[in-house]
């Protein structure tokens, strides 16, 4: 009697590890898919008029682990994009990061530009997710941009003033001697510098903005000194009904590159294929492992 086919169905999880700790770095479950993919080449003797090879022999051979998730961890930067992220803990009273002169050096100036923007003290809620650019309109006057209306419905509404992203229907006038002025509906509070305000007009400044959060992160893709690790990654196919598992332990894999989509109403997703190759150590290249409990459960 012949035993029953061992079949594989569906796909569970793939969990990437470090090499050299064996720690993990996390766990991919929002998978489309993944697969395994192992391909040869052979080397054929030809000669004469005959059309058929005298000899083949073996040449080399090609292991790559494929991974469709819709997920975006932080580890995933850092092993297909060469870049840790910086995770930030929650910010009960958002974010407004340091704004920093672009065009020009007058707008930001800690006597006679902007010295500093901030969260309005009891207008927190208001703050609004994007990237915000300051113009000087006059020597003390500025307009306000804004990258996104994307949050703009946070707190108090919010709109664009013009096509070119204005959020400001008046210009803001920046105070002498440290005064200050509010942009109360994207609940923003500029203070000027300690003397008079003296900004050349046209040039700018940019900061960018966060709301109260449970968390956050951020990263700079594609630094000079950003490197891609190899790593581990131990695969599961979904468990059957019947009990049967089955893992892929792939010792060492390296990819670069992970695209991030953006789909009319659908769940981004990414491809990324890894490379898999020898380990000396253990003395190849992965460990398959099949097992039928005794139980389902």
């Amino acid at each position: 009697m012949l035993t029953n086919p061992r079949s594989i169905f569906g796909v569970h999880s793939v969990a990437p590890y470090d090499r050299m700790t064996g720690k993990f770095k996390g766990i991919l479950k929002v998978l489309g898919g993944s697969s395994l993919a192992i391909s040869g080449e052979t080397v054929d003797l030809y000669g004469g008029s005959f059309k058929y090879p005298w000899a083949v022999e073996d040449s080399t051979i090609t292991a790559e682990l494929s991974m469709r998730f819709s997920q975006y961890e932080d580890f995933l930067f850092e092993l297909f994009l060469g870049r840790a992220p910086t995770a930030n803990v929650a910010q009960s009273s958002g974010d407004v990061s340091t704004i920093a002169n672009v065009n020009g050096t007058s707008v930001v100036s800690a006597t006679t530009g902007i010295a500093s923007v901030a969260a309005l003290s009891g207008s927190e809620s208001n703050l609004k997710f994007g990237k915000y650019v300051v113009v000087a309109v006059s020597a003390n006057t500025i307009d306000v941009y804004s990258s996104s209306d994307v949050d703009f419905t946070r707190g108090s509404d919010g709109e664009f003033a013009n096509d070119l992203l204005k959020v400001n229907a008046s210009p803001l006038t920046i105070p002498d001697t440290s005064g200050t002025v509010d942009l109360a509906t994207f609940g923003l509070q500029f203070t000027g510098g300690s003397g008079t305000i003296a900004m050349t007009i046209g040039e700018t400044a940019e900061f960018h903005v966060q709301p109260i959060n449970t968390k956050s992160m951020e990263v700079v893709i594609g630094g000079s000194t950003d490197t891609y690790p190899e790593f581990g990654a131990v695969v599961y196919a979904q468990k059957r009904s019947n009990g049967e598992m089955l893992e892929i332990d792939c010792y060492r894999c390296k990819a670069i590159g992970m695209p991030i989509n953006f789909e009319q109403n659908a769940w981004s997703e990414a491809e990324v294929t890894a490379k898999v190759f020898y380990d000396s150590e253990k003395n190849g290249v992965m460990k398959i492992r099949h097992v039928s409990p005794t139980s389902v459960n």
